[in-house]
């Protein structure tokens, strides 16, 4: 074999009498081998660092079918590669025989909630609050949720105080602008983001700067904290109870939804009975946050007068809607002792807490709801479902969302209650195939995330799920899911549930 050509070089550099060009020959060509080694060593760390699932069955929303026997790689948290051919990788991960989902989105969570719990409550039981608190991050991933979205209750600090755990799903907030002394005003303190109606100027806190509480003003405020999306309310009260409250304008909703637009913020409206949905219409939010459970009795025979041309609309013109199904028969599973024979309760509550739940202290909330019994509860959300039923049927364009936990109950458990509501849209009429686009895609771009989440693409985030049975053929599927991928670092479901003792 013939010496190469820089072999030869090396050979007259040896055998030369001068040898300062030699030298810095020499030099260049340690240093080229030098970082010839970094680099051999670069990407074998990169190979290390590369995971790959094989052999399994994608699905995902903007696929009309499933990708069976793909290769999946994700490298540095994101989706590097879909191919049906073999890749490579230094973690590789068996798909075979299982189904790889984009992970979960719920648009309609309260993080700073404890379920169960109000003020009282967690000042007298604080470890028992700071135990749950801890669980549910855990609790929403357990059920395959990786992003959430705080609807009206959470702040900046406290969002970052969530993201900066090392075990959670990315979560979002809402900016939450109720009226003063309306449905869901805590007070001047702990709301930095009220309205108020004209006639109510003079009775507000002469130190208050109501200049401060404009919509274009809260809107701006938001969006400088860090908010993505803005909620607003439409509730004059309950039952017996309606007109107690004071609501907004249509004026007043149209410039929120105007100076939010502005921002690139869309708006969610807390409307939950047949006039708040007609108001959304007229107030022309993008979401509308509840079924329509109040002001009608539809039924699956016939729809209640006026209901239906309010649902045509909300076709038409796009409208997302979120059924929240699970309000109403959380609150009768309240009042049903049945509710803790669910064996998937030891999953999202540490054994304390359902302990503390099942006891007198812990069912407190049964005495806010008087004489009810879990069918009139039914019967107040039958309605709701027929008007689920009809959208789903006239492809409008459902969003998921739970509301958890609704109200202090803990029949709402974080995580537990998505799968409790991908249950009743199934119930009810919504496909599989609508109710998996409602929760990944649809979801993504309502809060213009889907360039980085909803689906299983390239460059998009590595939220994913590993699933025993496939979604489009059983709701039930959600309930198989073997692995959890947070920006490509797996986590054995298992991991994440409540610790049993």
């Amino acid at each position: 074999m013939y010496p190469s050509g820089i072999e030869v070089r090396k050979l007259r550099c040896l055998s030369a009498s001068r040898f300062s060009r030699c030298g810095r020959f020499l030099q260049i060509l340690v240093l080229l081998f030098a970082i010839s080694v970094a680099n051999q060593n670069a990407l074998a760390a990169d190979d290390a660092a590369i995971t790959v699932i094989s052999d399994v069955t994608v699905i995902s929303p903007e696929r009309s079918l499933p990708l069976e026997h793909a290769w999946v790689q994700i490298k540095r948290g994101r989706i590097a590669e879909v191919s049906t051919r073999p890749l490579k990788g230094g973690v590789q991960i068996n798909g075979r025989g299982k189904f790889l989902i984009p992970g979960l989105i719920d648009t309609h969570v309260h993080l700073t909630q404890v379920p169960g719990m109000e003020g009282p409550q967690r000042r007298a039981h604080p470890d028992l609050a700071a135990l749950e608190l801890a669980q549910a991050p855990r609790s929403y991933l357990y059920f395959g949720f990786t992003t959430v979205l705080s609807l009206g209750d959470a702040t900046a600090p406290f969002i970052a105080q969530w993201n900066a755990l090392a075990v959670r799903p990315d979560a979002y907030f809402c900016g939450g602008t109720p009226i003063v002394n309306g449905y869901a005003f805590p007070g001047f303190a702990v709301s930095p983001y009220f309205l108020f109606n004209p006639d109510q100027a003079e009775t507000l806190p002469a130190s208050l700067d109501k200049a401060k509480h404009t919509p274009q003003a809260v809107a701006q405020q938001m969006s400088r904290d860090g908010a993505i999306c803005v909620k607003s309310y439409w509730e004059s009260g309950f039952g017996d109870q309606v007109g107690r409250f004071p609501v907004p304008s249509v004026e007043m909703i149209r410039a929120v939804v105007a100076a939010a637009h502005a921002r690139g913020m869309p708006v969610f409206l807390h409307a939950n009975s047949k006039m708040a949905q007609e108001f959304a219409l007229q107030a022309g939010v993008d979401v509308i946050a509840h079924g329509m459970w109040n002001g009608h009795q539809s039924t699956a025979a016939l729809l209640d007068n006026g209901v239906e041309p309010i649902l045509r609309e909300i076709v038409k013109r796009r409208i997302a809607y979120q059924p929240t199904a699970q309000v109403i028969r959380g609150l009768g599973a309240v009042l049903d002792d049945q509710f803790f024979a669910d064996p998937l309760l030891s999953s999202v509550y540490p054994p304390q807490l359902l302990a503390w739940y099942r006891s007198p202290e812990g069912g407190w909330f049964r005495k806010e709801l008087g004489d009810a019994t879990p069918e009139a509860f039914e019967r107040v959300g039958a309605p709701g479902d027929v008007v689920t039923g009809y959208l789903a049927r006239n492809h409008a364009r459902l969003l998921f969302g739970t509301d958890t936990p609704s109200s202090p109950i803990y029949t709402n458990p974080p995580g537990l209650n998505g799968f409790y509501e991908m249950r009743r849209w199934v119930a009810v009429g919504v496909s599989t195939r609508q109710l998996f686009q409602a929760l990944t895609l649809d979801n993504a771009r309502i809060l213009h995330r889907d360039r980085e989440i909803g689906s299983i693409e390239k460059g998009k985030r590595a939220h994913l799920l590993l699933l025993r049975a496939n979604p489009l053929a059983s709701v039930e599927a959600y309930n198989s899911i073997e692995t959890v991928f947070m920006a490509g670092l797996a986590i054995p479901r298992e991991s994440l549930a409540a610790p049993r003792n």
